[in-house]
């Protein structure tokens, strides 16, 4: 029987950086994944691969709509939507391999398979009993679907087979308007679909700052993109090689039935558990599904722990990995500490959405009082140049202490300026803070500093 200090189950963002950094600090490591390839969901199906497909379309769109106003002459380019697949499959690829190579570089041993635990203690893979002091499991998450909704992976999917699709549909449905239905949607509305989705909720993206989500609606709309609010999915059928996708109005119980090509089923993901043993083990369970853990990702069975998309809190890859970080700390004797106040959510559109921390209704329900910092990217002359000047940065900060409380840009590169909010946030800065930061001029960082201005004396350029 091999021993180990630790055993991680599942090979995603937080199994293999847990993994890594578990390396790192002096334990001997293994890490069972039952894929062929390392990078779980994210990197195999999804963050990664869907990342290059909006690259590719956000260029497409670039070509048909801004390059003749920059002088750029000539037809756009057509797409070949083979080539553009294979791209994004080589991408993916290059990542894979990248992260077997890590494990290598840092000894930990790959076991190949499925596992599952048999008892404390140990890990069983294939006809195989392993032993160790730490068991973690990061086994992440899965699609969920619906009543009435089967999904065939060719005509009703999940995510994994919009990236694979055989071809572009004429027309495309997506159930559910949350960060991946929307960032789906936009690829294949810019490939010239038309794409029409449909949310049970009268607002998209649910947990979002609302200011974001009315302007996030609004763009996606001049985008080509329709919505179905209110609404709920009754049921999907195949007829001939096309869908036909019933939903009910929530508010007079109309009855709509829209035909497409394809559909999207983005209603959500749950915890990915099953065939591990919990059960049997004794193992606490969520409501949900998830394992319970307590502050220290330690489950009800001594020695076994969990983290990531299998345990409670927002499924994000960033969000595993810090997670995995953390627990490697604590298994090392060290102190591991995650802030989830300063996690930041991310939608990889065109314009991309960013957020941390609080959104005005959640300060508003605790009845906190705040202060909003506002500042648009029409007055940012670097997002006006590249044709992105729709969108703003809001700064929300403790009236009294001037401590920023949350921030919600909308804009270009918002995925990365969160990121300056983010490190003021966990050193417990002010906005004034931020608003004496020299920034960089031109650039979009510019409208990170006038919303912070914009909480004190006010924006220079508004």
């Amino acid at each position: 029987m091999a021993n180990f200090d630790v055993i991680i189950i599942g090979g995603g963002p937080g199994g293999y950086v847990c993994a890594i950094r578990c390396a790192q600090l002096g334990l001997n490591v293994a890490l069972a994944e039952g894929r062929d390839n390392l990078g779980g969901t994210c990197l195999n199906v999804g963050c990664i691969p869907s990342k290059a497909l909006l690259h590719a379309t956000h260029a497409l769109h670039d070509a048909q709509m801004n390059f003749e106003k920059m002088g750029l002459m000539g037809a756009a380019p057509k797409v070949d939507w083979a080539k553009m697949q294979s791209y994004k499959d080589d991408v993916v690829g290059q990542n894979t391999k990248g992260i077997e190579f890590l494990l290598k570089k840092n000894k930990v041993t790959w076991i190949k398979g499925w596992a599952e635990v048999p008892a404390a203690g140990k890990v069983k893979v294939g006809g195989t009993v392993y032993q160790a002091k730490h068991i973690v499991i990061a086994t992440g998450s899965e699609p969920t679907s619906l009543p009435n909704v089967e999904i065939d992976e060719k005509i009703i999917m999940t995510s994994t087979g919009a990236l694979a699709l055989g071809g572009i549909p004429k027309k495309l449905v997506v159930i559910g308007a949350g960060v991946i239905g929307l960032e789906m949607g936009s690829i294949y509305a810019r490939l010239g679909s038309e794409v029409v989705v449909v949310e049970y909720l009268d607002h998209i993206t649910a947990g979002m700052d609302k200011d974001l989500a009315k302007t996030f609606q609004k763009i996606l709309t001049k985008q080509g993109l329709k919505f179905v609010l209110g609404a709920a999915v009754q049921s999907v059928l195949v007829v001939k090689k096309r869908a036909e996708v019933i939903y009910k109005l929530n508010a007079d119980g109309q009855v709509t039935v829209l035909d497409a090509d394809a559909v999207l089923v983005a209603t959500g993901r749950k915890p990915y558990v099953a065939g591990l043993g919990l059960e049997a083990l004794g193992v606490a369970l969520l409501p949900r599904g998830q394992v319970q853990t307590d502050v220290h990702f330690k489950t009800s069975v001594a020695g076994l722990y969990a983290i990531g998309d299998a345990i409670a809190g927002p499924m994000l890859a960033h969000k595993a990995e810090e997670e995995g970080m953390a627990l490697a700390e604590i298994l090392a004797g060290k102190a591991g500490h995650v802030n989830y106040d300063a996690i930041p959510s991310v939608v990889y559109s065109t314009p991309e959405v960013a957020s941390v921390g609080k959104t005005e209704e959640q300060l508003n329900a605790e009845g906190r009082a705040y202060k909003v910092g506002r500042f648009s990217f029409m007055g940012n002359g670097r997002a006006k140049a590249v044709f992105q000047g729709e969108g703003f940065v809001k700064i929300l900060a403790d009236k009294s202490s001037d401590r920023i409380l949350g921030a919600h840009i909308i804009g270009p590169m918002a995925g990365d300026l969160i990121h300056e909010i983010c490190v003021a946030m966990e050193f417990g800065a002010s906005a004034q803070d931020l608003a004496l930061t020299c920034h960089a001029h031109p650039t979009y960082s510019e409208a990170v500093r006038e919303a912070a201005l914009a909480c004190g004396d006010g924006a220079i350029h508004a």
